[in-house]
């Protein structure tokens, strides 16, 4: 029988938004506030408050990733939690970074600790994860993911397996859609010292013994 597997997101592995925060404010003249609502309107000019184009939006995410990539850093209790999955489990990354950012990702996750393959996608995630299952053909597999869209993805796919949504970013957590919420996610689970035991149950027991709801950590 070949093993579970989880199928992990990687920007619950490392701290993004704050950084990204930190940058646009230091080197781009830019304030990030999520609390003003949707990504769309939470970047604005810090000297005349204006709004940002959604290209520019785009391209400074996109410069982020292009130079910035080494200020992430590991969300607590991620490097812990994988290598208590990894125990019981293979584990993968399945990340909408670039194709060509996937090498850069896969070494910067080995450098903390977390020596895993990385899967590329652009788009939602149901389809690459599919894939990943039809390689890998596991005993049983969970999903986890910040964003409520690619859970609704992958349900919509792959509906035996377990869905845990997991938003590390403080700065983020409070102002997403709730995957679990929605229907489209088993729990949300915002810090891995809970989500891990979570997980593990997920992975070692029969899906349809594992529990269909989980505590949910933070807010939807």
């Amino acid at each position: 029988m070949n093993r579970p597997l989880l199928i992990t997101d990687d920007e619950v592995l490392l701290y993004m938004v704050s950084h990204f925060r930190d940058w646009l404010a230091e080197e781009e003249g830019v304030a990030f506030d999520m609390g003003r609502g949707e990504f769309s309107s939470a970047m604005r000019r810090i000297k005349t408050g204006d709004l940002l184009e959604q290209a520019e939006m785009w391209s400074l995410l996109n410069k982020f990733f292009d130079g910035q990539m080494h200020r992430q850093t590991p969300v607590e209790g991620a490097v812990e939690a994988i290598r208590a999955i990894g125990e019981h489990a293979d584990v993968v990354v399945l990340t909408n970074l670039m194709d060509f950012r996937q090498e850069a990702r896969r070494l910067q996750l080995a450098d903390h600790g977390i020596d895993v393959r990385v899967f590329t996608n652009q788009g939602p995630k149901g389809p690459a994860l599919k894939a990943i299952l039809d390689e890998y053909t596991p005993s049983r597999a969970v999903f986890v993911d910040d964003l409520a869209q690619h859970h609704g993805s992958v349900a919509g796919v792959a509906p035996e397996i377990g869905r845990l949504h997991l938003c590390a970013e403080p700065l983020l957590a409070p102002h997403i859609a709730c995957a679990h919420l929605a229907g489209h996610a088993h729990a949300r689970i915002d810090r891995w010292d809970a989500a891990t035991p979570w997980l593990i149950d997920w992975l070692t027991q029969n899906p349809t013994d594992a529990p269909i709801e989980g505590p949910i950590e933070g807010k939807p």
